[in-house]
């Protein structure tokens, strides 16, 4: 006498269709997220070298200001005057206070008068933690 054993129920499977999209989905918005963090560092500034320079242990809230070459500010990738960029500290550090950090990154070509002025700006906004970004900081 023969044992039968139903292979019928054993390999019905596992549907991957619903795993698959799920994964797609995910893909995509990793994807746009990324995007959106490249934006304020789309400005081509050449930095210079720190030698002593350490990562961040974590990302605290970050409001990055970019200066180019000739001295032009640009708030993330969207250029403004100083007065503007000043309006702009003071309305950030009112909706993020004690909390609040300013990245300045600067061209290693940029006169230094342009990078004291944002940090002036910085410390007229109220905001304490700012910082001036090279190569290695990146």
């Amino acid at each position: 006498m023969s044992v039968r054993i139903d292979k019928g129920r054993l390999a019905g499977g596992l549907e991957l269709t619903p795993m698959i999209d799920v994964v797609f989905l995910l893909m995509i918005f990793f994807l746009v997220a990324s995007k959106l963090d490249e934006a304020d560092r789309s400005i081509d500034v050449v930095l210079p070298q720190a030698s002593a320079a350490k990562p961040l242990t974590s990302k605290p809230r970050e409001f990055v200001i970019n200066i180019d070459r000739e001295g032009n500010y640009f708030a993330g990738a969207r250029p403004v005057r100083l007065e503007d960029l000043q309006q702009l500290l003071r309305q950030s550090a009112a909706d993020n206070p004690q909390r609040q950090t300013v990245i300045v990154r600067a061209d290693e070509n940029t006169a230094h008068k342009f990078v004291v002025g944002a940090m002036d700006a910085c410390v007229q906004a109220g905001i304490e933690d700012y910082q001036v970004q090279s190569a290695g900081d990146q």
